[in-house]
């Protein structure tokens, strides 16, 4: 049974989905998973991974139920050992939206079907598979490219964005505070499997010579109660023309979305030339598309 909780989950096959991925959305797809029930529990908000998880899993032929947590008993202290045996017996596969990556792992730990993790606060794995697909889609590969992340280094894209580079040999670049720094477990396991990974504070050589530039919301869901202090250390940060002027002349900018203009990134560089950020939206569906696949052992 395949879990997708990190991006190492998927590390061995990775490829292989974002180029199933990509070929669904040039030359179609099969109903392959007709009558498959998938159950997507959200305890966060969210406009692109419900529409998109949802809408894949009709296209493939299944059926998606969508779970708040003020929908079922989880919310009103049914532990999530139960909540994950009980799923089990109705459904085919499990999307979890959750706060805590512990949470993740527990409902993983209890559950007999595939849990595939659709954002917590460690990891982003759904996210990242489809930025990689519209990296290649974009620059016809993924090996030695690089790539520059600017602010909260310590949240679930980041880590997410750090494992994926180094299983494809890319250079990461990440530009952060100090303070939010990435966790270092996440640091250890990219450069255990050979990440060529820099972490620094804003500087004038930050993003020179980058095939792509990065970056997310400096205030996650779950952080707004630091709202004031992260819009206080993170000035400065914020991806504008003269950052994208520093990488190379093709260089694309990505964003996962919702974006807050004039904080991480100036609107003229997310809706400019060089933005893909509503094409890697649409390509959340495709990759969501991939990794039910994957996880349902219909790749």
């Amino acid at each position: 049974m395949k879990h997708l909780l990190s991006i190492m989950d998927a590390k061995d096959d990775f490829e292989k989905i974002i180029d199933d991925a990509i070929e669904m959305k040039r030359n179609g797809y099969e109903k392959v998973l007709k009558d498959k029930i998938l159950a997507m529990i959200f305890e966060k908000s969210s406009t692109r991974t419900r529409v998109s998880f949802e809408t894949a899993m009709q296209k493939l032929g299944g059926y998606a139920i969508f779970l708040s947590k003020n929908d079922i008993q989880l919310g009103r202290g049914e532990t999530i050992e139960d909540t994950a045996k009980v799923l089990s017996r109705y459904v085919d596969v499990i999307m979890y939206r959750a706060y805590s990556h512990k949470n993740m792992e527990e409902l993983a730990k209890n559950a007999s079907v595939p849990v595939i993790n659709g954002l917590d606060n460690e990891e982003h794995p759904c996210q990242v598979i489809a930025d990689f697909m519209t990296i290649k889609e974009k620059k016809g590969e993924l090996h030695g490219l690089k790539m520059s992340y600017f602010g909260d280094g310590g949240n679930n894209m980041a880590h997410s964005l750090m494992l994926a580079a180094a299983i494809f040999n890319i250079e990461m670049e990440i530009v952060s505070p100090k303070k939010y720094w990435p966790h270092e477990r996440y640091i250890e396991m990219a450069r255990k499997i050979g990440g060529k990974l820099k972490i620094m504070e804003m500087n004038e050589e930050a993003a020179k010579n980058a095939d792509v530039i990065v970056t997310d919301t400096w205030v996650s869901m779950g952080d707004e109660a630091e709202k004031e202090e992260r819009l206080k250390a993170f000035n400065g940060y914020t991806v504008d023309e003269n950052i994208m002027a520093r990488a190379k002349p093709d260089a694309i900018f990505m964003h996962c979305l919702p974006a807050y203009y004039g904080y991480e990134v100036t609107k003229s560089v997310a809706h400019g030339k060089q933005s893909v950020i509503f094409d890697e939206a649409e390509n959340r569906m495709w990759a969501q598309m991939a990794i039910l696949k994957w996880a349902l052992d219909k790749l």
